[in-house]
């Protein structure tokens, strides 16, 4: 099989190729670029019809070539007969202008190998239609194989041979002589036309006179080229030799007969005997009925039986079948209207094509875009009518495929995209957008449909920018993102800013507020929500519009505005507007509504943010307590040295605000003194004991967190000014009581501030780091009272200097004892605590760890309520000042 398939390819490829070759020959390539073998026609069929085009303007022509090998068997004489006769028909059509005839480009040229000439573009003869394939390329083309011919294509298309007929014989006075479907061409919007004019008879008599058109007798020794072919000819011709106008209606039944039939003739002849076939054929006419014309339509069934008649007189001309009622309908009179578009006015053009859209659902749409589409588009040139026109276009489009569209429709559509007037082209694409975007390729579309949105947008007609943004929600999910970002939204945001039409503006933030869904969140947050505070207008309408875009962005699933942006932007810009004064009732009403959503999801966040942390909190505190249960020894006796150090805070608190009476009752006032010195002491030996353990402490490395270790109890963040105020307090207090801090390294810098970091601003975490490293102790928790001293190491208590100023004179232990708590108390709680001391300062770290930031759940001087900076001014005597120098030296 793969073999027969291969020697038919090879046959076929070898035939294409002489015929090429044979045409290269001839004078019409010069000119004309010779294409592909499409079809057949003529007399028996003998002209093969290729596609071609001009090589000066790439017009699109057929060529048709007689290769002469194909009559290689006659002799000469009867070669020159057949060439002659060929010669003849070429000639005549080329002198011959008509609607009706087969349009000649270019008049025959002969060469040794062929004839040829160039006629309008062709699809096929009505033979090849009809399934006579003879003298076509093999396999034979699908186009031609599966053609279907539609009724309305039927109708008019005899009707166009009708008029064709007409025009000889009233104009030319002229019998073509050979009417067959070989002779009628389709071209390529599916006209019917004749050719084929070897046998025509042109009138012997004078123009006045009666014509008169003389006959030749049949002779069956010529050649079958040079004879018309005897199935479709007139009995007469034969029987009487004799011919006349009659003579072709007569082949227009048989053609009519043949079309209705698949092609089959309504009689066969035998050309061996010639005269007896034409005599039964005439019996058999006479006696013609219904039966035999069953497949011919109803409406025609009659007036095909009388072209069909004996009797020629009986026969209607050319001029009344036009007029019969089967060729009145709608299709067919449609198409003839196409055809006599030329001789129309521009009034009646239009009236044409207003009513177009109603017939073109009736029509086929091979029909449509074969015929009605390209006399559509050629009035494009036209612009007056352009308005009229393009909608019957786009009303095409609709029902073409893709390929169809881009192919036949885009091109014709390019340069009227263009077209700014008359008003009404835009108006009309503005309606179809949605068509253009989705048959459209994407890069015509940037060049040249999204351009005319954009002109439209920038219209001087207050009309075409309405209608324009209340189109374009309708489009915007074809629009490509960029495009849209880029060039769409600006050009909106533009009309709505510049325009001075009440109803621009307000169209704009509507046209924004219907294509929200399409942005993405960040853009409308960046570009959109912002361009509504740009607005100058406080026209109701317009804040109803700024409103609903709020209220489109902070519902839509996909977009929301953030918490921040609610509380910085939004209700800002809304709440003043909601009582701008032209709003009424519902208007503000709706406004409230917003807000008040606004505000409770804003409360609900941050509330719920803010629950999540304090869990977190409270887990990393559980953890906590975990790792001090778990925890080496070296961490034990850490915290036993802590303990030691948060008793003995315990206690100065506690004498800070009760003059000297502490939680241990085995102290009395009288032993003051001693136990103060004392106590000294023992601080001194828990912070040298707290030294010895944070060098010798293992796995604490320089990056490890504060909340890291247990004795310390403080797994949490600080902000700035709780560290400095902690910081000043504690240097205070280690310079005028000269506290030794053991278990602690202490920096060279002791102002170096514990929760400072560049990493974040205004909160930071505190880190454990080597001895040579670690932070201000004076910034950091004191562990609780009740490790025993392990070292002692003096230190430079100097930075306790700061919490006791110019302003802030020291006073001794002694005398702090003696004076009453309310009055020490009243000393350091003015009536509103100062903004660098007050409670907002310390409030953080306290209601975070749930105790103070020294790890003293009860001590009333380090919370942040009663913690606040001391009078500029206290009093001090000479007493206190020789306790001091008792205790410190």
């Amino acid at each position: 099989m793969e073999s027969m398939l291969n020697k038919l390819k090879s046959t076929v490829t070898k035939v294409t190729a002489d015929v090429t070759s044979a045409v290269m020959g001839n004078p019409v390539t010069r000119e004309f670029d010779v294409g592909r073998h499409i079809a057949s026609g003529g007399n028996g069929l003998a002209w093969k019809i290729f596609n071609g085009t001009k090589k000066s303007t790439k017009q699109e022509v057929a060529v048709f070539v007689f290769d002469k090998k194909l009559i290689d068997k006659y002799q000469k004489f009867e070669k020159d007969q057949i060439i002659d006769s060929l010669k003849r028909g070429v000639q005549q059509l080329t002198r011959l202008r008509h609607p009706r005839l087969l349009t000649v480009q270019h008049p025959l040229e002969e060469s040794r190998d062929c004839l040829a000439f160039c006629t309008e573009p062709v699809f096929a003869s009505l033979a090849n239609v009809l399934g006579n394939w003879e003298n076509l390329p093999s396999p034979v083309s699908p186009d031609i194989k599966d053609y279907n011919l539609y009724d309305v294509e039927t109708k008019y298309g005899l009707l166009q041979v009708s008029e064709g007929l007409s025009f000889l014989h009233s104009s030319v006075k002229m019998v073509h002589g050979n009417i067959t479907p070989e002779n009628i061409i389709l071209n390529k919007s599916g006209a019917w036309k004749i050719m084929g004019f070897d046998f025509c008879v042109s009138s012997s008599n004078p123009s006045e006179q009666e014509p008169k058109f003389p006959c030749k007798e049949w002779d069956p020794n010529l050649p079958s080229l040079c004879l018309p072919n005897p199935e479709y000819l007139a009995p007469e011709y034969i029987l009487s030799v004799s011919c006349e106008t009659a003579s072709d209606m007569y082949s227009l039944g048989t053609v009519m007969y043949a079309v209705f039939n698949k092609g089959k003739p309504i009689f066969e002849v035998n050309k061996q005997d010639i005269y007896k076939s034409f005599s039964r054929q005439l019996d058999q006419l006479s006696r013609l009925g219904s039966s035999s014309l069953s497949n011919i339509p109803e409406e025609v069934r009659e007036h095909v039986k009388l072209l069909l008649n004996v009797t020629p007189a009986v026969r209607p001309d050319a001029d009344q079948m036009t007029k019969i009622p089967f060729f009145d309908d709608v299709g067919a009179v449609t198409l003839q209207y196409f055809d006599t578009l030329f001789q129309r006015d521009n009034l009646q053009k239009s009236q044409f094509f207003k009513g177009l859209p109603k017939v073109l659902p009736k029509l086929p749409k091979r029909v449509i875009v074969q015929r009605i589409l390209p006399c559509l588009t050629s009035e494009f040139v036209n612009p007056d009518m352009v308005p009229f026109v393009l909608p019957n276009v786009l009303l095409i489009a609709e029902e073409c495929t893709k390929e169809e569209y881009v192919k036949l429709i885009l091109p014709e559509l390019g340069p009227v995209f263009k077209q700014q007037e008359p008003i009404q082209i835009l108006l009309i694409f503005l309606q179809k957008m949605d068509l253009l975007l989705t048959k459209t390729p994407p890069d015509e579309i940037k060049n040249s449909v999204l351009p005319m949105v954009y002109r439209a947008l920038e219209a001087p007609s207050i009309q075409i920018q309405e209608l324009c943004l209340n189109i374009i929600p309708t489009f915007a999910n074809l629009i490509d993102y960029p495009s849209m970002k880029n060039a769409l939204i600006p050009r909106i945001k533009n009309a709505c800013l510049q325009t001075s039409s009440l109803a621009v503006r307000v169209n704009s933030l509507v046209c924004l507020g219907k294509i929200l869904e399409y942005l993405d969140k960040w853009f409308v947050l960046d570009d959109i929500l912002p361009f509504l505070q740009q607005i100058p207008s406080k026209e109701p309408a317009v804040l109803m519009g700024i409103l609903g875009i709020y209220k489109c962005t902070f519902t839509h699933k996909k977009l929301g505005i953030t918490k921040e942006q609610l509380a910085g932007k939004v209700l800002p810009h809304l709440i003043p507007l909601s009582i701008e004064n032209n709003l009424n009732l519902n208007q503000f009403n709706s406004f409230i509504s917003v807000i008040k959503e606004m505000l409770n999801r804003l409360e609900s966040e941050h509330k719920t943010k803010l629950e999540q942390l304090q869990i977190m909190q409270e887990q990393q505190k559980s953890l906590d307590i975990g790792n001090q249960m778990n925890a080496s020894e070296e961490m034990k006796v850490t915290n036993v040295g802590s303990q030691h150090i948060d008793k003995v805070f315990n206690n100065i608190g506690a004498d800070f605000l009760t003059g000297g009476e502490s939680e241990n009752k085995e102290d009395g006032l009288q032993n003051k003194h001693k136990r103060t010195k004392d106590l000294t002491d023992t601080l001194m030996d828990n912070m040298s004991s707290l030294t010895s353990l944070s060098v010798s402490t293992p796995k604490i490395s320089a990056s490890s967190t504060f909340t890291s270790v247990p004795s310390m109890g403080l797994g949490m963040m600080f902000s700035t000014p709780v560290d400095n105020t902690k910081r000043n307090l504690t240097n205070g207090l280690n310079a005028n009581m000269g506290f030794q801090t053991s278990g602690f390294n202490m920096p060279v810098n002791t102002n170096q501030n514990l929760f400072s970091s560049p990493s974040t601003p205004g909160v930071t975490k505190m880190t454990l780091g080597t001895p040579s490293t670690l932070p201000n102790f004076s910034a950091v928790s004191v562990p609780p009272a009740g490790a025993k001293q392990t070292q002692q190491r003096p230190t430079d208590m100097s930075a306790l200097n700061n919490l006791f100023g110019p302003q802030k004179p020291k006073v001794s232990m002694n005398q702090l004892s003696q004076q009453k708590p309310n009055q020490w108390l009243n000393q350091f709680v003015p009536p509103q605590a100062s903004p660098g001391m007050g409670s907002s300062v310390m409030g953080t770290p306290m209601n975070m760890m749930g105790q103070s930031a020294f790890g003293m759940q009860a001590n009333p001087f380090f919370s942040p309520q009663n913690f606040a900076q001391p009078p500029t001014t206290m009093t001090n005597s000479s007493s206190a000042s020789n306790d001091l120098k008792d205790l410190f030296g």
